[in-house]
């Protein structure tokens, strides 16, 4: 079945800055492994002409674990630049300390960002009262502040009960939500009807959409912007007939998004696709063997269908 899309107008649907197709950016490297800046520059400018409404520097997409700090500030403002509106980025603002993720959320404020995405604490498990205090410094940079719940990775669980705590604190006004457990999309609803739901896996996308997400932090939309932008807004109208079929021959590459090694997933998509993926830098390498092969089948089988 062919679903290619049409390309998407650049039109801004947004009610919130933190609203839409916010695509969690791959960051171009060089083969010497510097960013470059020139090209990344362009790729936010290609996504938004594509369908997607805005992007999000230095998540874990864009490997900002392993950034300098000024690296990490210039590609904010490169994003802000490239964009044409601050409102469209939403930078990545997680740190270890509190105190470094207020400094990266001032940051953003000055290079004219619209929100900032934070993670829990992560060096250690916190408790409840030190997550709704790192939120609660955070916010007081002034920008509104997307709550990222992935507790695979930070072991620490924004569980419904404590992101209503968050919003009810003022510190949050959305959740970009990974746990993977839809039905929590029911109960955040229930516990904090005003707090703005994000899809924050791929895989999830059609479940959580159908739920009420009002945006989705994504991943794949790096390599195929105009078909995850009509599975997006065919699934958040409720037009199952496009949505279903789309979603069904997407989702072996959207998996991806939730595995290891979905940096490395999602640059090999986009080299396979046309677009400058490129290396990684250590500790990540470039997929072997049956991984690579299963990236590759499945982003071969969507661009055949006519993906893009």
């Amino acid at each position: 079945m062919n679903h290619a899309p049409t390309p998407a107008p650049s039109t801004d649907t947004r009610t919130r800055p933190w609203h839409g197709i916010m695509v969690a950016t791959t960051l171009p490297l060089r083969e010497d492994l510097g960013v470059d800046y020139d090209a990344y520059a362009e790729h936010v400018q290609w996504l938004i002409a594509n369908g997607c409404d805005g992007v999000v520097p230095n998540g874990s997409l864009g490997e900002y674990q392993t950034l300098t700090d000024e690296e990490r500030a210039r590609v904010v403002r490169t994003a802000v630049e490239a964009a044409g509106d601050g409102s469209r980025v939403m930078p990545g603002v997680a740190a270890y300390g509190s105190a470094e993720a207020r400094r990266w959320a001032d940051q953003a404020a000055e290079a004219g960002a619209g929100s900032v995405l934070l993670l829990p604490p992560n060096a250690y498990r916190a408790d409840e009262a030190a997550v709704r205090a790192h939120y609660a410094e955070v916010a007081r940079a002034g920008l509104p502040v997307v709550a990222y719940n992935n507790p695979i990775d930070t072991k620490v669980d924004l569980v419904p009960s404590l992101l209503a705590r968050l919003h009810a604190d003022g510190s949050v006004v959305a959740v970009k939500e990974f746990s993977g457990d839809v039905r929590r999309a029911y109960e955040i609803a229930e516990l904090a009807p005003g707090l703005d739901l994000l899809i924050g896996a791929d895989d999830v996308l059609l479940e959580l959409a159908l739920a009420g997400a009002v945006g989705w932090i994504a991943g794949y939309p790096n390599a195929l912007p105009s078909a995850c932008s009509m599975l997006y807004r065919a699934a958040v109208t409720g037009d199952l007939t496009t949505a279903l079929p789309l979603y069904k021959s997407l989702h072996s590459l959207l998996r991806w998004d939730s595995k290891t090694e979905f940096v490395q997933a999602i640059k090999l998509s986009m080299d396979l696709a046309g677009r400058p993926g490129g290396p990684t830098r250590p500790p990540r390498f470039p997929l072997t063997g049956d991984v690579e092969a299963a990236v590759r089948a499945a982003t071969e089988k969507a661009l055949a269908e006519g993906l893009s």
